[in-house]
């Protein structure tokens, strides 16, 4: 029989700070040069941060993130952020990297967590052109392809009303509208970081990821790496694997008809696919169990009794991907429920926004003379580092004003339909709209810029009027939205940067550097989709529902309300008014109620797209809450790394999958699923 022997708390207590003092010794014996050089290397020049192989790993994530995300605009329209996924992405490489240089008996920098975070802006500055740059939605809704399947016949979508995407003005156009938006709040950083202490949860979120990554806690790092490059490899050869059973049409694991084929034709199936997993383990959980609300209230209900009235309705004559048919109710259905969520979540933005900022201006009135020392040692130190190598500010203005002549001049020949002084007057707007996105983004960590673009859209296209008011209206949305969407992400990666000790200029040069890349990579990364895969087809696996969604929000701005097929402003009206009572009752009731209502914008994804895509993310979810309910904390650990590894690895298949598309090398399998005969 085992004998314990009873300890005084007091022992307990000197044998802890004993060890403790123990391993302090020990780690400081070991790691004293290094920490030497840390704090050597923290107080050099934004210059030394800087370094050939941080560029170079910020092409290879970005790369890669720009081909992930392009493939989850085109297929859902859902791009989850991935800022916390490309640090961990370029520690791992980076490290990889120095490894393999040591073994072949080269010396080796030591990576910091400034050069992590430089490389981070970098790519993330990088893949943000795929999703900002309108290639899932305002872009692509310029092709032919979508332009007939919005109705030509309508007064809104007249005759000749499209361009087709091509990589010399698809690149010209997006230099035009992304690098302005880098100078557009730079005067103002150090009131939203410092003087307002805006959170900016991302931007925190990924300072202490990249903190902790160089941190001593090693065996940490080493799990997260771990699970990043086993899930990699498994999604990786998932994604060949699937690929042999795909053959021609609908074939392959991606149409298994997991709950039987009477659900399937209704789109109620598990693709297979770790890429929506992944995000579903990212995503919140009530993102994704709003998303599989709104496919059971869109492809469970209201669209098999839509179909029954055809006939009365709708023509039964017309096909049913005709706007002035069930597409009609697929479509305009969906872009209330987001007009709905995005108006009320502009002006709740827009009031906490200005609100704040009057608390904030009074408390600094009221605070402005008294000292500092109670402010912490740590927080003095960030901001004394973001400070001290201030970016000069002559630049703003003059890179601001000076792009803007330039857009002005640029945007009109490649868009005749969007006169110079639309662009002139966008522009005289957005540094103030751009302030109050980035304030609430600070506040909130949700980018408004894409209602900001809807609005621009529709006040555009309804001033051009019907013979070019879309195609003006959606170059003009992306205009618009890319002001508003760099600057707050810029202001995103600053607050990552005062969190790591990263130099400011270091970090706006780096951010520069990846949307350059990104102007150029996430063009050539479309047009291998578009030219690989049937893109935009209703029907396939690349539908693009927000190209068709956003086509048809111009030509309701151009042509009003006569626009929707038969009692779909009715049906409007009531989910325009649902979202804003979803919003309204969240806002109102208590948390533990409010935390379970619905995401608006999330519920009418589905609506287009298809209920596959929810139950892949619920099922994502589903592994979060049983990895949690096992072990929350190697969950709260491990899950980010295992659900990057997850997209990244599949994601990344899509690269030699377009190659083989192209060069018409097709599956050698089809496996299709059909109803036995009696």
């Amino acid at each position: 029989m085992m004998q314990i022997t009873p300890v005084e708390p007091m022992d307990v207590e000197k044998r802890t700070i004993h060890n403790q003092k123990e391993e302090i010794i020990e780690r400081e014996a070991l790691d004293e040069p290094q920490k030497e050089a840390e704090v050597q290397r923290r107080l050099q020049p934004w210059k030394n941060q800087i370094t050939v192989r941080g560029v170079i790993a910020s092409i290879f994530v970005g790369t890669i993130y720009t081909i992930i995300i392009m493939k989850l605009s085109l297929t859902t329209g859902i791009s989850p952020n991935l800022n916390v996924s490309a640090a961990l992405l370029a520690f791992i490489v980076v490290r990889t990297w120095t490894k393999l240089v040591r073994k072949i008996g080269l010396v080796s920098v030591p990576f910091t967590q400034q050069e992590n975070t430089l490389i981070q802006t970098c790519a993330v500055a990088c893949y943000s052109i795929a999703v900002g740059g309108g290639f899932g939605s305002y872009l692509l809704a310029l092709n032919k392809k979508t332009y007939e399947q919005a109705g030509v016949s309508t007064a809104g979508n007249p005759p000749g009303s499209y361009k087709e995407p091509e990589i010399g003005w698809m690149i010209g156009y997006l230099c035009a509208i992304s690098f302005i938006g880098l100078f557009a709040l730079i005067p103002l950083r150090k009131i939203l970081i410092i003087d307002y202490k805006l959170s900016f949860p991302s931007g925190m979120a990924t300072g202490v990821l990249i903190n902790g990554f160089h941190s001593m806690a090693d065996k940490m790092t080493k799990k997260q790496v771990r699970g990043f490059t086993k899930m990699f490899s498994l999604s990786f050869l998932w994604g060949f694997f699937q690929w042999f059973y795909s053959g021609q049409g609908q074939c392959g694991f991606s149409q298994f008809p997991t709950f039987g084929l009477q659900a399937q034709r209704q789109t109620f199936y598990f693709d297979f696919s770790l890429t929506y997993v992944g995000t579903g383990m990212i995503c919140p959980h009530i993102v994704n169990l709003s998303m599989l609300l709104g496919s059971v209230l869109s492809w469970g209900i209201m669209w098999p009794l839509i179909r029954k009235q055809k006939g009365d309705w709708f023509p039964a004559a017309l096909p049913e991907d005709s706007m002035k048919s069930l597409s009609g109710y697929k479509v305009f259905v969906p872009i209330a429920l987001l007009l709905g969520d995005g108006l009320y979540n502009f002006i709740k933005i827009t009031g906490m926004t200005l609100s704040s900022m009057y608390v904030k201006f009074k408390e600094r009135k009221i605070r402005s003379g008294e000292s500092k020392n109670n402010n912490a040692i740590d927080d003095l130190k960030q901001d004394e580092f973001f400070i001290r190598e201030s970016i000069p500010t002559w630049i703003a203005p003059c890179g601001y004003i000076t792009l803007a002549i330039v857009s002005a001049i640029a945007i009109p020949s490649i868009f005749p339909a969007l006169k110079w002084y639309y662009v002139v007057v966008a522009y005289i707007f957005a540094p103030s709209l751009a302030f109050c996105n980035a304030y609430g983004a600070g506040l909130t960590d949700i980018n408004m810029a894409y209602n900001f673009g809807k609005v621009g859209l529709f006040l555009i296209a309804a001033l051009v009027g019907k013979e070019h008011g879309v195609v003006a209206g959606l170059a003009g949305a992306g205009l618009i939205k890319s002001v508003i969407a760099v600057s707050c992400i810029l202001m995103q990666d600053f607050k990552t940067g005062h969190l790591t000790f990263t130099s400011p200029r270091a970090m706006f040069l780096s951010q520069a550097v990846g949307t350059a890349i990104g102007c150029v990579v996430a063009p050539l990364c479309f047009y291998l989709f578009y030219k690989a895969f049937d893109v935009g087809n209703p029907n396939g696996e690349y539908k693009a529902p927000f190209a068709i969604i956003y086509r048809n929000m111009a030509v309701l701005g151009v042509e009003g309300f006569s626009a929707l097929p038969k009692h779909c402003l009715h049906l409007c009206y009531g989910f325009f008014a649902l979202a804003v009572g979803i919003n309204v009752v969240k806002d109102l009731s208590p948390a533990r109620i409010g935390k379970w209502m619905p995401v608006p914008m999330a519920m009418a994804l589905p609506f287009l797209v298809g209920a596959y895509v929810a139950i892949d993310m619920c099922i994502g979810s589903l592994v979060v809450f049983v990895w949690h309910k096992l072990n929350s904390a190697k969950a709260e650990l491990i899950v980010p790394a295992v659900a990057s590894g997850m997209i990244c690895g599949e994601g990344l298949w899509i690269l030699p999958a377009s190659v083989l598309a192209l060069a018409k090398v097709k599956p050698p399998i089809c496996m299709k699923f059909l109803v036995s005969k009696s």
